[in-house]
């Protein structure tokens, strides 16, 4: 099987695996925003945003350190994979026991009930537990066991979502003295439904992975340990960085705006944020595909070229993608966000979508330094991109709200993109086909603007503007894929 065949194979199983379970997911935005409302979808917006940071933390790099370990010296393979578990699977419960005691102090201080923050602790160290097993996975190329079980995680949290809002409600009110009136919750409560749903799924997806704990085992190597957590502290450094670039616009907006429409605003604001998923979708399926792909082809001959052609290509499908959310917005907001009073904030729809491109663009050119050994400029990069976004926050959320958080998200995504090019030439020099690539973000960008803008969201238009930028994407690369599609057969 050759590269490419192997790449998009792998790329296609991970990206059901992840676009199936956010399609699922994708059901529950107009049922989040019709139940629950702005103000309890600003506060679940919120929540997880701390998640995300949580996450970030309680892995530590570890899951790179995995990839890079068991590709740098195969004969240790089995030692780098215990050694690793055992290190998540110990600080993962150190984690719960401390921060568990200290609850009610920690919800004081985040301004959240105690039980949502007991939610969020146990959520946080399951999925802590869960991260190593689906890491040996896609390490030892089961990309099918993968899909399975991220799909069944999201099938049971979308059941017991669709039990408790739907389901539920109905039971209680056929028989009032019944069980289930107990644990029917107040409909200013019912948003911890969302988290009480999520845990249940991450606990029995453990369970399932529970057997491969045994396989793996817990053999502990301390030289090879503290080489993993040498490699894994800068990528720790630029996930804080990427999580703060990812999700601090949501908690920045609930602390700094008036405390009498903070939550509603962040719930506008995070539901039409949820219109760029589908870019998201892509870059996220096609880096989880790449990742593993790029250490295993480091040392190939024409390895850069390779990495060249890949990411030509992935800034045309997703110039695609931008161009064609925008065109159909009008049809996605009605379908995924029901409540008009949330399409307020649907202006910043294209600038997240641009935004997330410039972000999977970071990923494809950040390749350098992940198979050069420096990790620490991901780390300066992310930073840098964390600085942007945390500063041009606290500047434009006073001054146009909701608005300047979307800015900055595209500001620090943008200049990281940049940035890791620059670097990228001198320490690992990919020849990138810069012509084709700005050629494809700058139509797509102008047709953007035209169609969203310009012509109101007229359908008719923007349909002819996407069918002018598919031609020429095919017109640029008929050649090329024709000499990919007869060599592969």
């Amino acid at each position: 099987m050759s590269i490419f065949k192997k790449l998009f194979k792998q790329t296609f199983i991970y990206g059901l695996a992840t676009v199936l379970p956010r399609a699922l997911a994708i059901f529950l935005v107009p049922l989040y925003v019709v139940v629950l409302g702005r103000e309890q979808y600003g506060l679940y917006a919120s929540i997880m945003a701390f998640l995300i940071l949580g996450n970030v933390l309680l892995s530590y790099g570890m899951e790179t350190a995995f990839f890079r370990f068991i590709n740098k010296d195969i004969s240790k393979k089995e030692v780098v994979q215990s050694t690793a578990l055992r290190s998540l699977t110990i600080s993962t419960l150190l984690f719960l026991t401390v921060l568990l005691f200290f609850s009610d102090s920690l919800s004081k201080l985040l301004e959240y009930k105690t039980e949502y923050v007991t939610y969020g602790l146990i959520i946080l160290a399951l999925d802590a537990l869960a991260v190593l097993p689906f890491v040996w996975f896609r390490a030892n190329e089961k990309p099918k066991k993968y899909a399975l079980l991220k799909i069944f995680n999201v099938v049971i949290n979308l059941g017991f979502n669709l039990f408790f809002f739907l389901v539920l409600p109905i039971w209680a009110n056929n028989d009032t003295s019944s069980f289930w009136n107990d644990i029917l919750l107040e409909d200013n409560n019912k948003v911890a439904y969302v988290f009480i749903a999520n845990l249940i799924a991450s606990g029995v997806t453990l369970l399932i992975l529970l057997p491969l704990y045994v396989k793996i085992g817990f053999k502990f190597n301390r030289a090879i340990w503290k080489q993993m957590l040498r490699y894994a502290i800068p990528v720790l450094i630029a996930g804080i960085a990427f999580s703060i670039n990812e999700a601090f616009d949501k908690i920045l907006l609930k602390y700094m705006l008036d405390p009498t429409i903070a939550d509603a605003t962040v719930g506008v604001y995070a539901a039409c944020y949820k219109l760029g998923v589908f870019m998201t979708l892509f870059a996220t399926a096609f880096r989880l595909g790449i990742e593993p792909f790029f250490f295993q082809h480091a040392k190939s001959e024409n390895a850069k070229e390779t990495y060249a052609i890949i990411t030509k290509y992935f800034a045309a499908f997703g110039s695609f993608i931008l161009l064609f959310v925008v065109v159909y917005l009008d049809i996605f907001k009605r379908l995924l966000i029901p409540d008009s009073t949330f399409w307020e904030a649907i202006s910043i729809v294209p600038i997240i979508l641009l935004a997330n491109l410039c972000l999977g663009l970071y990923h494809n050119l950040s390749v350098w330094y992940k198979i050069t050994d420096r990790t620490k400029f991901g780390a300066y990069i992310s930073v840098f991109g964390a600085i942007i976004t945390l500063s041009l926050n606290i500047i434009l959320i006073p001054i146009i709200s909701y608005k300047g958080s979307a800015i900055a998200t595209l500001a620090a995504y943008g200049s990281m993109m940049v940035l890791s090019y620059f670097l990228g030439r001198k320490h690992y020099r990919v020849p990138y086909n810069l012509k084709k690539i700005g050629f494809y973000i700058v139509l797509s960008v102008v047709f953007s603007v035209l169609s969203f803008y310009i012509f109101d969201g007229n359908i008719l238009i923007g349909t002819a503007l996407l069918l002018v930028f598919v031609s020429s994407i095919y017109f640029s690369e008929k050649k090329e894929i024709h000499q990919i599609l007869k060599k592969e057969i």
